[in-house]
Order: structure tokens, then sequence, then C-alpha cells
């Protein structure tokens, strides 16, 4: 294959249809019954982290409005007026960066056109990508056209940071928050990539590229382009591991279960392998809480304990503080002189908290004493705990 006619993995296997569409169930849901019932909004606004789909199921939404036979839901990808969507050449879906044109200027010019009846499709549809981008004058200048289009206009917005989209604007909009999705569904959407592309690779090194993603297909789509660019056909973790200077599971929870047994030698030692090794200290701390959230999730749902971390049997107040020393140590690692000095110190101090006593359990523990004494007396008139006074 030439260079010129190359398509990355992340443009290849973008989402055609709905069913495409990976871990958004319920936006895909919502938006089916509205095509099938025939209530179709004026305004919609996809609110999500990067790479989980929003200007996808805005173009499939598209598809499904102005398709040949449509609004249907379940279109053929295959049709003329899908395949142009598809391609960016359809005449009444107009796609707009709101990052560079975000002025006044371009949404006036934008009123202006949607009096103009659809050339091709049955709606002119108006795509706004990172719609927070726009100016609050261009904001306001939208905002009489949002509140009451023609008939045959409608808008889709996307945006990562809804909280610099004018209140306005929202609620005016059907909004939808897709979520970062689940790192099992990432692995297998890039083993159903990899089979057709014919690509070997371990279930490790897909589970290493989706925590790498954060929940983010699109980075993940990434990541294993680059896997394939660096290995070949055939990738295994410890190709990921090097390349992204990723730590191994294994290595990851023999850390969680020496922060756990409070083994501080252990710590030290794995931590610096993965310094001599080249490893991302500051990513290793990152999935490290993850390891740690999980062990919390599992003491809260089952009675306040729990022995995941090594089979060490932690409570919730023990987790809790863990994980918050940890967190509070993200920014001492990732911006300090030395990152190995300040991950020790953070992971050191992680175990100290762990095995400290509260203040509020103190506190309950001396109400209960003191519950239990004679009304009026101290425990020292109690004598309790005192030792006997020599005659």
């Amino acid at each position: 294959m030439s260079t010129a006619a190359y398509q990355v993995i992340a443009r290849k296997w973008r989402p055609q249809t709905f069913d495409d569409v990976v871990g958004q169930d319920h936006v895909v849901r919502t938006l089916r019954n509205a095509i099938a019932r025939g209530r179709i909004a004026h305004a919609y606004l996809f609110v999500g982290p990067r790479g989980t789909g929003k200007t996808s199921t805005a173009r499939i939404f598209a598809k499904a409005l102005n398709c040949t036979d449509g609004p249907k839901a379940d279109f053929d990808p295959a049709d003329p007026a899908c395949l142009s969507i598809a391609a960016g050449s359809h005449l009444d879906v107009i796609e707009i960066d709101g990052a560079s044109n975000n002025g006044v200027d371009q949404v006036r010019d934008l009123r202006d056109t949607v009096q103009y009846s659809p050339a091709q499709g049955k709606f002119k549809i108006y795509i706004i990508d990172e719609v927070h981008m726009l100016s609050a004058q261009a904001f306001n200048a939208l905002l009489k056209t949002l509140e009451e289009p023609p008939s045959h206009v409608k808008f889709v917005f996307a945006t990562t940071d809804p909280q610099k989209v004018l209140p306005t604007i929202i609620s005016r909009c059907q909004r939808f928050d897709l979520k970062p999705i689940p790192a099992p569904l990432i692995v297998e959407r890039l083993q159903r990539i990899a089979t057709a592309e014919g690509i070997e690779i371990t279930d490790t090194a897909l589970a290493c590229i989706a925590r790498m993603a954060d929940g983010g297909m699109r980075d993940a789509q990434s990541i294993f382009d680059q896997m394939i660019s660096f290995c070949g056909t055939k990738i295994a973790e410890s190709d990921v591991l090097d390349v992204y200077g990723l730590v191994a599971g294994e290595t990851l929870a023999a850390l969680a279960a020496a922060l756990a047994a409070g083994n501080h030698q252990e710590i030290v030692r794995i931590v610096d392998e993965c310094d001599a090794g080249g490893r991302d200290l500051a990513r290793l701390l990152t999935d490290l809480q993850g390891l740690i959230r999980d062990a919390l999730l599992e003491a809260v749902a089952k009675g306040g304990r729990s022995p995941r971390l090594g089979g060490v049997s932690l409570t919730t107040e023990q987790l809790t503080r863990m994980l918050d020393v940890l967190r509070q140590g993200e920014d001492s690692v990732k911006l300090g002189l030395s990152d190995k000095i300040n991950l020790e110190v953070t992971l050191l101090k992680a175990v100290d908290a762990s095995r400290a006593r509260a203040i509020d359990s103190l506190l309950r523990e001396l109400a209960a004493l003191t519950a239990e004494l004679p009304p009026g007396s101290t425990p020292a008139e109690d004598g309790s705990g005192d030792e006997k006074k020599k005659p």
C-alpha cells in the first residue's frame, strides 16, 4: 500500500452507524427512539471526554436524518447521501470548528444561512465541534436562532468542557453525556480491528493499551496504530511497556501489596527498579491509585474490609487515607525536581497514613468508654487503667 493511500486506524475504523458506537448505549437508544417516534429536537449537546464518540455520533445522527429514505435509525451506510456525509461533502450537513470559527461574524453568517431550505436532504444540520470555544458575543448572536429555528434546521453541538457553554445555550438543547469507554469494551474493539488488519497482539498488550487510553477509543486506536508501526504484525505486552514507559500489571500489584503490608524496603526496591527501567513514575502513581480505588470499592461493598491488595485486609478508612495521600502527592511527582524521590516519599507517607489512628475514630472510642462509666464519675475516679497505690 502506498503512503498516499494509507488511512490511520482511528479514521478507517471510525463508527459509521449506531451499531458501531461503543460504550454509549444510553445515547444511541435515546436517539434511535427519537427518530422512530418522530420526536427529533431542534438542538442537541453532546458532552464528554475526548475520543468518546461525540463528533462520530453527531455524524451518524445526521446520516439517520438525511439518508435517502429517512429519517430512520437503521440506514444503509452505503447510501449515497450517507457516503457524502461521511466524506464531508453533503451540502446540508455543515461541520464547523468552534475553535477556529468562534467570532460573532461567523455566527451571524450561520444565522443568515439557516433561512435557506435544504438543497439535498430533508434537514439542514449544523454540527459545531468544540462549541465551548465560541466567544460570549457569538453565543449571544446564536441564542435567538437556537430558540426558534426553522423547522428544517437541526443543531448538534459537541464539547469537552460544558462549564464554558452559556447556561442559556444548554437550556435550549437536549444534553447527552458520553461516558469514558470501559477498558473491556476498548479491548474487545481493538481485538476486532487487529483480526481484520491481520495483527497478532496479546491480551495483556491490549489491556495495556486500554489502560493508556483512559476511556478514549480514539486514543486507544492511535496507540494501537503506533504500536503497529513499531512492532509490525506481532505486538507483545513488553513492546507496549517499553514504548510508553508503563509498569507491568504484576509490578503494580506487587507495589500495592507492599504498600498494604507496610514493607518499606520492598516499596523502595520496586520504585528503584521502575526508575532504572525508564518507566513513567507519574503514570505509575496514577495506575496505583486505580488499584487502591478498586480495593476501596470492594471494601465498601463487602462490609468495610478488602483483602485485594496482596491479601492484606484493609478497612475503608485505611484505604481512604492511603488514597488521599497518593492523590496529594501527584503534583510533586509530576512537577518536582526528582520524580523518584517524591514518589518514594509519597508512598511511604501513604503507608504511615494507613496505619495512623484517625482522630474521629479515637473520639468515638473515647465517647463509648465514657458512656460506660457510672454517672458523675471520671476515668481517674473509676480507677480503671491506674496502678494500685502502694500503702
